[in-house]
């Protein structure tokens, strides 16, 4: 399946690596030019290939092949119930929204994702062997440099596994023709348990802190580690274990929601600046590697829109007095008017990136993430009221209004459900949750909550297909994408997913 895709890993350098300093890890880009043969000989190698896992995160989109930072966000968006097409819409994003997915949909090209893949198992694979020939070269050093391959890693396999379903699991590193290997797909089990277990190793060998603020925002840190065990624990239905990675966050003390006393301050310092008290993980763009999102939010062919109804439906509108709003909507996720989403466009609430400043971060976890992640697992297994203590605390923050205000029983697991289900909605929209939100709950306890896919549906899809896409919904095999057809013609070991058979 990776003919063709000879991923340039071992052949990443940086020049003057060594005069850099530690804070300037992020700020460096790897260029070509190094074989294997001259590779992998120092710590300052190895933390070149580093660099790469991060970049490749960023870039490597071509033609219709989407980088990864455009995937993060249509995988977890366009299936959800929050978004309207924009005239920039393609024929196949269209498509993934009308639940109208064929294997040729571009959307579902995943090469990108398995790129970033590489790079981790090239660092994973060889990064070992440079103890050998480094005497500079610390344990320590190499742990903290493999746990971040690690967990990117194990991310790029969350957003697989939770899109796709069975995906193959690659895990050694591929850079010649003679190492291409064709492999079949692993059981979504077997990739979580992998996952799980990379991240277990990870956070043993990882570091809580590198002395700056970009790179305890940028690189990874045990608390990303402890926000992605989070995350995967509460999709296995793992609450306990949940909790626990959850509390290693908010016990420590590092983390905070940024105060909502003012709407402009706290939209600046989140998403303007980024990097802020509440961040855990967050993708560093910046002048050099610009995001793709101006593109897709702004301009006259904008791809997408926040939905018709979001501001009235998700934030809830104060019919007697237009000033009491939700802090999180209006001029926030949405700019009034013209239903852009606004979170990566905008440099504060009145001010409009150009494109030539276009460095949102995308933020993979932040605290208020989080705090929602343990909501729920509380939800799930008896302890309703700390779940509700959670959810006001949310609110508080965010100043959200009365009227989005649920009254809700802390037995009530359904109730709390939809409630938790509603705030996330607020809280993450548009940072390419939604989908994986409503998939989660659905699924659990054997598609008890399957309305809550098919209310989806009819909230965001159009009314002469929306029976279509309802019905489709009703067979859990199409909660998740095709393979590629790319893929099935390069990969004869790779069998379609059931649904597009």
């Amino acid at each position: 399946m990776f003919k063709k895709l000879l991923y340039k890993t071992l052949l990443v350098t940086v020049l003057a690596v060594t005069a850099t300093s530690c804070n300037k890890f992020l700020e460096l880009r790897p260029t070509d030019g190094i074989t294997r043969d001259k590779f992998w000989q120092s710590k300052e190698q190895i933390q070149s290939a580093v660099i790469g896992c991060y970049t490749a995160m960023q870039t490597g989109g071509s033609g219709r092949v989407p980088t990864p930072a455009e995937s993060f966000f249509t995988w977890g968006e366009l299936r959800g119930d929050m978004i309207s097409p924009g005239i920039g819409m393609s024929i196949d994003e269209n498509n993934v929204v009308n639940v109208a997915i064929l294997s040729t949909n571009s959307v579902t090209d995943w090469r990108n994702i398995y790129r970033v893949i590489n790079f981790c198992n090239n660092v994973i694979d060889f990064a070992p062997g440079v103890k050998a020939l480094d005497n500079t070269l610390t344990q320590e050093q190499l742990n903290a440099y493999l746990s971040e391959a690690l967990t990117i890693r194990a991310l790029m396999y969350f957003y697989l596994v939770r899109s796709f379903g069975d995906v193959p699991l690659k895990l050694k590193s591929t850079s010649s023709d003679s190492e291409l290997v064709q492999l079949a797909k692993s059981s979504k089990e077997e990739v979580l348990k992998q996952i799980e277990a990379d991240l277990k190793l990870a956070e043993s060998y990882s570091i809580i802190s590198y002395g700056d603020l970009i790179s305890d925002k940028g690189r990874v840190t045990r608390y990303t580690v402890n926000a992605l065990q989070a995350d995967v624990y509460l999709w296995m239905d793992n609450y306990a274990d949940c909790i626990t990675a959850a509390d290693k966050i908010i016990n420590s003390g590092k983390f905070a929601l940024v105060p909502g006393t003012n709407n402009n301050t706290w939209f600046n310092t989140l998403y303007g600046t980024g990097n802020s008290v509440e961040g855990i993980f967050e993708l560093q763009f910046d002048s050099q590697i610009l995001n793709p999102y101006f593109s897709m939010f702004t301009t006259n062919r904008r791809r997408y829109l926040a939905g018709p109804s979001v501001l009235e439906d998700v934030f809830t509108v104060d019919p007697n007095n237009e000033f009491n709003i939700d802090i999180r909507g209006i001029g926030t996720s949405v700019r009034p008017g013209d239903q852009s989403i606004y979170k990566y466009i905008g440099v504060d609430i009145a001010s409009p990136r150009t494109q030539d400043i276009s460095y949102a971060h995308w933020i993979f976890y932040r605290y208020a993430d989080i705090l929602l992640l343990k909501a729920e697992a509380c939800a799930n297994s008896g302890r309703g009221q700390e779940a509700l203590t959670i959810i006001n605390q949310i609110r508080t923050r965010a100043r959200a209004i009365d009227l989005s205000a649920q009254i809700v029983s802390p037995d009530d697991v359904k109730g709390l459900t939809d409630y938790i289900l509603a705030e996330r909605a607020r809280e993450m929209a548009y940072e390419g949750k939604r989908w994986y939100d409503l998939l989660r709950n659905a699924k659990r306890n054997n598609y008890a909550r399957l309305d809550i896919l098919t209310q989806a549906a009819i909230i965001s899809v159009p009314g002469s297909v929306q029976q279509s896409a309802v019905n489709k919904l009703k067979d859990p095999n199409s909660h998740y994408f095709p393979i590629n057809q790319y893929e099935i013609q390069t990969d004869p070991n790779l069998i379609q997913n059931p649904f597009y058979r």
